[in-house]
């Protein structure tokens, strides 16, 4: 597992939307960006986290950020879940793991004791100029929107 340390550059990957096309995340250097990897589309966790971020979109757009979520669903199944929970947060897939390996966010985990391997839910922000200022990481989802959002308008202090 690869971890970013504070200070890094966002790395130069690229994801697909659900509309087929391609995000490069060096793309988003120029204002904050909060990008968040999240297990798998529509379970209970993940929908909560998408749905609140939806809720707080303009409150981060506001603070001059912009957000992505992450995960390996393929672009259709993204474009499902948006339109089911009617979610403003943008989502991309990243079928292939590059940005899972990148960001260190592709783990060994256990449930029932059985391992497998999956995504850790984590978060990362980045300042402007692409530096990696915050990472969030085993991410519990109760409150985590609320602390990312303050961590997005504390950069702009």
């Amino acid at each position: 597992m690869m971890a970013l340390d504070p200070g890094a550059q966002i790395p130069d990957v690229t994801l697909t939307m659900p509309d087929g096309g391609p995000v490069r995340l060096r793309n988003f250097v120029g204002a904050p960006f909060v990008l968040y990897f999240y297990p798998k589309d529509d379970t209970s966790g993940c929908t909560r986290e998408a749905q609140e971020f939806s809720a707080r979109l303009d409150a981060f757009k506001e603070a001059g950020a912009v957000l992505l979520g992450v995960s390996k669903d393929k672009p259709a199944k993204h474009q499902k879940f948006i339109e089911k929970y009617d979610l403003a947060v943008p989502l991309a897939s990243d079928e292939e793991g590059v940005a899972l390996a990148a960001f260190g966010t592709w783990v060994e985990k256990s449930m029932y004791g059985r391992t497998y391997m999956g995504i850790d839910r984590s978060t990362f922000l980045f300042d402007a100029d692409g530096k990696l200022v915050r990472a969030w990481r085993k991410v519990r989802v109760p409150g985590h929107v609320e602390e990312v959002l303050e961590a997005v308008r504390a950069l702009a202090r």
